[in-house]
């Protein structure tokens, strides 16, 4: 089951070519995207996720989108919707034609959201500790890396995943040449220790995680201190628990890392899972 609408709130044929060889976002990979949980009917984070879109676009230099369209055409596939009760909804926004008139293309479709990461919600993942190859520090001075933008050039993101694989695990945390904790390819870092939850700062170069954000919301009205702040890579096996957080994914614990086993984290990623929840 999959559901396709274009930005002009048409539906389309996943099944049938649509995008023309010469976008930009399939040459290049220049565009941006956003992921979304929905939930019976309803998606979660929708407007962090248009405001983020937004900042990947304009970072790119991208036509500002069209908020009202893009929440529209999230109706549409929301409304066409027959599949299970959960689906990740995909927001495609790219330069459109080399060779056309300037107008950008843009679509969203509605997916089935993959076994495996529903197994991995139950089950936890393995983990590995990958160099990302920038120092922090860079972010300002170089504006062009787009480091922070959620643009489609994930080439890296998926050869990295591709290269956890193949060592046993299923999940990277990318490390900055600083030594500091930055993100997963697809997912936001998230340390416990005590009753303190912390996550990196966007100012590393990283996305700001709206799984990430709605979790720490909880956290605080249910008495946990949240802090976003700089994190040691030796933190990440010394802290008392190591969660991934996405979209799709949600709260996701981390059992083992670099292969070593972690701490038995079973009932902090229940309580950390049913926060998150209540924020819906």
């Amino acid at each position: 089951m999959r559901v396709l609408a274009m930005l002009d709130g048409t539906l389309a044929d996943p099944t049938t070519p649509l995008i023309r060889v010469d976008d930009l976002g399939i040459t290049r990979g220049d565009g941006v995207f956003e992921t979304i949980l929905v939930v019976d009917g309803k998606p979660r984070e929708l407007g962090p996720h248009l405001d983020r879109l937004a900042r990947s676009a304009a970072m790119l230099q991208l036509p500002e989108p069209d908020r009202a369209a893009w929440e529209r055409c999230v109706e549409v596939v929301i409304a066409n919707w027959q599949g299970d009760a959960e689906m990740a909804l995909k927001l495609v926004y790219t330069r459109g034609p080399e060779f056309g008139d300037g107008t950008p293309t843009g679509y969203a479709m509605g997916m089935p959201i993959a076994a495996k990461v529903l197994r991995a919600r139950e089950t936890g993942v393995a983990a590995v500790t990958l160099a990302r190859g920038y120092d922090p520090q860079i972010v300002s001075k170089a504006p062009w890396l787009l480091l922070g933008a959620k643009s489609l050039s994930y080439a890296v993101n998926m050869a990295a995943l591709r290269h956890a694989e193949s060592l046993g695990a299923s999940e990277v945390v990318f490390v900055g040449d600083d030594g500091y904790v930055l993100e997963g390819p697809t997912s936001s870092v998230v340390l416990v220790t005590g009753r303190t939850l912390r996550t990196t700062p966007p100012s590393s170069g990283i996305l700001k995680g709206t799984t990430q954000g709605a979790l720490f919301r909880a956290a605080e009205r249910a008495g946990w201190v949240t802090k976003v702040e700089p994190i040691p890579e030796a933190e990440l096996k010394t802290a008392d628990a190591l969660f991934m957080a996405s979209s799709v994914r949600k709260i996701t614990r981390v059992h083992t890392l670099d292969g070593t086993p972690l701490p038995d984290t079973g009932d902090l990623h229940q309580e950390l899972t049913a926060l998150y929840e209540s924020e819906y």
